[in-house]
């Protein structure tokens, strides 16, 4: 055969092998037909997440299917952390997922993850018993990690920080689980609590359903407003 016959013979080889190929990838690249669910969750179930995940697939099919585009798309979800993303035969998209742990409500409309990152989580119920945080855009992982510091210290007291609230002028106060508010202030955090502490286990404790909040802004002492009196100070966002 000639050297141009064969250069034909080849041309014609890969012509057929391209137009198989194409045959098989048009004959493989089907419409999806079904999504798995994987995963262990705790608070949303696997049919909430079809369908949020239903509007993402729209129109897609199998091979044509982008998955790191699907994956960073899918992330964007509430209650997810982590999601991984597979193709699996026939004409299956298998979702490996991480759920969000919830650790505290945030701003009320929010959910902390123990990173200190905020999630949305309706239509979802949160669990309940989470502490209540509130602060600045942003301030979510100071203010868990604070909380954490004071529940670590207080709790051994048999003192609940059931809510805690960075003020946009950089003043805490914080509600403990039996209803009392303690203004925090700003400065001299650690002895104002130290004081708070004392007070509590000398004489506070017993009386606490009596005791509408206690102010530690004062440079000496503890100021305690009792059920029934007028307020102390109106300023909570506070003097130091």
């Amino acid at each position: 055969m000639s050297s141009r016959g064969s250069t034909l013979g080849v041309l014609l080889l890969l012509i057929l092998l391209g137009a198989g190929g194409r045959a098989l990838w048009t004959w493989l690249d089907r419409p999806i037909e079904r999504v798995a669910i994987r995963g262990e969750l705790q608070h949303v179930s696997a049919d909430y997440l079809r369908s949020q995940l239903a509007p993402l697939l729209q129109g897609q099919t199998w091979l044509s299917a982008d998955l790191p585009a699907l994956r960073r798309a899918a992330r964007n979800i509430d209650w997810l952390a982590e999601v991984r993303l597979s193709r699996e035969w026939p004409y299956t998209l298998a979702f490996e997922l991480v759920e969000q742990v919830p650790v505290a409500r945030w701003n009320d409309v929010y959910l902390l993850n123990p990173d200190g990152e905020p999630f949305a989580f309706e239509p979802i119920e949160p669990p309940e018993g989470l502490p209540d945080l509130a602060g600045p855009v942003g301030s979510g992982a100071e203010v868990l990690a604070y909380h954490n510091r004071l529940s670590s210290r207080f709790d051994p007291m048999g003192i609940t920080i059931s809510q805690l609230r960075l003020e946009p002028r950089g003043a805490w106060r914080l509600q403990l689980d039996d209803g009392v508010w303690v203004m925090l202030g700003r400065s001299d955090r650690d002895a104002r609590l130290a004081r708070l502490a004392a007070a509590w286990e000398r004489q506070l404790g017993p009386h606490a359903a009596h005791i509408r909040y206690i102010d530690l802004r004062y440079p000496n002492g503890v100021a305690v407003a009792w059920h029934g009196e007028t307020d102390l100070q109106d300023d909570d966002d506070g003097a130091g």
